[in-house]
């Protein structure tokens, strides 16, 4: 008797079934979760990674920059934009980064302005700017067009060189990603239309450095044709290892006039100085939020909601942020206002911070709350300890004004790159505190190296108060250096000036250039006129003409 129904037939045909399924070595249901699982990955993972790629702000602007200057040079057969004739004005637009109230890009673009009208004659040429803001430099640049250039720039970018003979890029970091790759992108765009048009087109005393791989490509791509002049050695080898025919130039600052001393010595007593102290200038910025990168995303955020507005620098684009970056940026402001606390008790300093753009208004009040409480320096045994210094921001004070406080310092405490150039011609020593190769090429070519220290040097503090024991206890011979130097960098720019002279010569030979111009001519010529001090130290250090780099044009 049976206890149940007989199944072995079943369990034959399962059992047979399992056979088929090991003989034929391939699982659909496995299959199918693999299929499933994968389908998750990419879209988790994968395809927003790419997409974020692809999409990246930065990126895109390369690319549309990019596209466009290849568009430029498919249309130059048929419409060749703007071609100078004999008998007209040369009309070349000078590419920076004005508006943003920079002193350093200030100063640096007068005085090309001044350069070539000195070396063309106003009756022969006609000079238009980009500004990023037309109200932050209303009363800037006399006698020259102010364009107002859009955020967003390609577009603009390729008509706008269309309508001109040929293209100066001014920016001081040129081909650079430290600050932003936009701005790069900004720089290689103006360029490469003029190129793909057969326009002038001249890099004009810029620095070259670290470049992330997609713009170092586009700046290979995109260069090769323009007469580049890079403003230390540094930035010449850098280029030279991109194929780009680079020679040697300087910063144009080197010319700058600033207000007379008594603008200084009126502001300064003003706030408090007495006239007797020696004054010690500071310019801090903030120098890890940097580079400023476009992100759409945040962008739309901060426009409708206001969301990032605590790192927001403009339209798309935002600083670096984050607890960590806060913490680098909070240790580097205890670092200078401790020094600057002790250079007050110890040297006696009279302490001022100089904001040298808008942006550093926030690290100069930083420091000057520390300082007013007392916390860097648990010294407090003097009058101006727990004072907070006097503040001279550019969004306040003009380039001038500014220039003319730096040059009463007895010594300077700087990670702005144009302070110590303007305040060297009048022997300004200075300890560097810097984020990238700028100063330290600077501070280098003057021999004066060991004055140059990292933001991210361990015992930041201790090495700045170092390096201002050294200036108040011997000035002269470090004041010496940096006079010859500023020397040297007058020389070099006047062979810049011979270089522009060629590179219009050889473009276009019926243009009226004077005579004794050019590579031939005496270089001093080439520059525009000097302050008495400027011609002395012309007389005191003058310079070797072997020293003089090739004239590429």
């Amino acid at each position: 008797m049976s206890d149940g129904p007989d199944n072995s037939n079943n369990s034959n045909s399962n059992s047979n079934n399992d056979n088929k399924k090991k003989s034929s070595g391939f699982d659909f249901g496995r299959f199918a979760r693999q299929l499933v699982d994968n389908a998750t990955f990419l879209a988790k993972h994968v395809i927003p990674t790419t997409l974020e790629r692809e999409l990246d702000a930065d990126r895109v602007l390369r690319r549309t920059m990019g596209a466009l200057i290849e568009t430029a040079a498919a249309r130059y057969p048929i419409d060749p934009g703007a071609e100078w004739k004999p008998g007209n004005p040369l009309e070349l637009l000078l590419v920076g980064y004005s508006g943003t109230r920079n002193t350093g890009a200030d100063v640096r673009v007068e005085e090309m302005i001044r350069q070539f009208r000195h070396l063309l004659g106003d009756d022969h040429l006609r000079l238009s700017i980009l500004t990023l803001d037309a109200k932050k430099t209303r009363g800037y640049f006399p006698g020259v067009r102010q364009l107002l250039a859009p955020k967003l720039f390609p577009k603009f970018m390729f008509d706008v060189v269309h309508q001109h003979h040929g293209v100066v890029a001014c920016e001081g970091s040129m081909f650079k990603s430290k600050f932003a790759n936009a701005l790069t992108t900004f720089m290689v765009g103006a360029i490469g239309v003029a190129t793909a048009e057969q326009k002038l087109a001249i890099g004009y005393g810029g620095e070259a450095g670290a470049m992330d791989p997609e713009v170092e490509a586009m700046v290979r791509k995109y260069c090769q044709r323009a007469i580049v002049i890079a403003r230390n050695p540094a930035s010449v080898g850098v280029l030279k290892r991109l194929e780009i025919e680079a020679s040697l130039g300087a910063d144009t600052a080197w010319t700058f006039e600033p207000h007379p001393p008594e603008v200084a010595d009126a502001l300064l007593k003003a706030a408090g100085w007495d006239g007797k102290k020696p004054v010690l200038v500071c310019c801090p910025i903030n120098p890890f939020w940097w580079p400023v990168t476009a992100d759409w995303k945040r962008g739309v955020e901060q426009a409708v909601f206001k969301s990032h507005s605590k790192n927001h620098f403009s339209s798309v684009y935002f600083h670096a942020g984050g607890e960590a970056i806060e913490a680098q940026q909070k240790a580097y402001v205890a670092a200078l206002a401790g020094a600057l606390q002790h250079a007050r008790e110890t040297h006696d300093a009279f302490v001022v911070l100089v904001g040298m753009e808008a942006l550093d208004r926030k690290a100069a009040e930083a420091i000057a709350k520390l300082m007013a409480e007392g916390s860097p320096s648990g010294l407090r045994s003097t009058a101006t300890s727990g004072e907070a210094p006097p503040l001279f921001i550019s969004d306040q004070h003009e380039h001038r004004t500014l220039v003319s406080i730096l040059r009463k310092a007895s010594a300077l405490l700087s990670s702005r790159y144009h302070a110590i150039v303007t305040a060297m011609p009048a022997g300004v020593p200075a300890v560097g505190v810097t984020m990238d190769e700028r100063i330290r090429n600077l501070l280098g070519d003057a021999g004066l190296s060991e004055l140059c220290i990292e933001v991210s040097a361990d015992d930041l503090r201790g090495k700045i108060e170092a390096g201002l024991a050294r200036i108040f206890a011997d000035p002269t011979p470090i004041r010496t250096a940096l006079k010859k130097d500023v020397a040297h960098q007058l020389y070099l720019m006047g062979t810049m000036g011979q270089t522009f002279v060629e590179a219009i010569r050889r473009r276009h030979p019926a243009f009226p250039i004077r005579e004794g111009l050019g590579r031939t001519g005496d270089v001093l010529a080439h520059l525009p006129s000097l302050s008495p001090e400027l011609q002395a130290l012309l007389v005191e250090f003058p310079p070797a003409p072997a020293d003089a780099p090739e004239i590429l044009a």
